[in-house]
């Protein structure tokens, strides 16, 4: 009988959480402008996704938010030792968001100001709350890996897996190949 109704109230509860991610994208509306979110970290192919939607945000009027997640290392059995790793996070992605910026002026894009968004977690996880969250994020922007094993775990995850076919927003992979200079005239 617990059984049974543990199963009736996780059912319950995906259809709220469907529910709630199915509202309505709010990009058009007064005062509201489309997002095209780039989930930033280290890899070469993240350039190729700032290069496709800034341009993307310039030429629509729109604006672009950058996403860094601090995914979780080992657990600590310290608070302190956690604390301080989670400082270092935030100083790293401080620091990819500069980097980034330097980039968008390098290309042309010195008018762009991206909201800068830190998140802590999964990232795939994290990107999916984030736009369950923002109603203004209407397009996701991932850079495909040039490495013949595959177009990187991200695009594997989000735009190939389980939630290509329902997630919330539609997903552009810019390959990774391309030059800059390939992208913006695509873009």
């Amino acid at each position: 009988m617990a059984k049974k109704k543990q199963g009736a109230e996780t059912k319950k509860s995906e259809v709220a959480s469907s529910a709630r991610a199915r509202k309505k994208r709010q990009i058009f509306a007064e005062g509201h402008k489309r997002k095209f979110l780039v989930v930033v970290d280290e890899t070469p192919e993240c350039e190729s996704a700032l290069a496709f939607a800034a341009s993307r945000a310039l030429r629509t009027a729109g604006q672009l938010a950058l996403l860094y997640v601090i995914e979780p290392g080992v657990d600590f059995q310290w608070l302190g030792v956690e604390d301080v790793a989670r400082e270092e996070g935030h100083t790293k992605a401080k620091a990819v968001f500069r980097l980034f910026g330097r980039k968008l002026k390098t290309m042309g894009f010195e008018e762009i100001v991206p909201e800068e968004i830190v998140r802590e977690g999964m990232k795939a996880e994290e990107i999916t709350k984030l736009i369950e969250e923002d109603e203004d994020i209407g397009v996701l922007v991932l850079g495909a890996s040039k490495d013949p094993s595959g177009p990187g775990p991200l695009v594997t995850n989000l735009a190939g897996g389980r939630l290509s076919g329902t997630f919330l927003v539609p997903i552009t992979v810019v390959p990774g190949h391309l030059t800059t200079e390939e992208i913006l005239a695509l873009a």
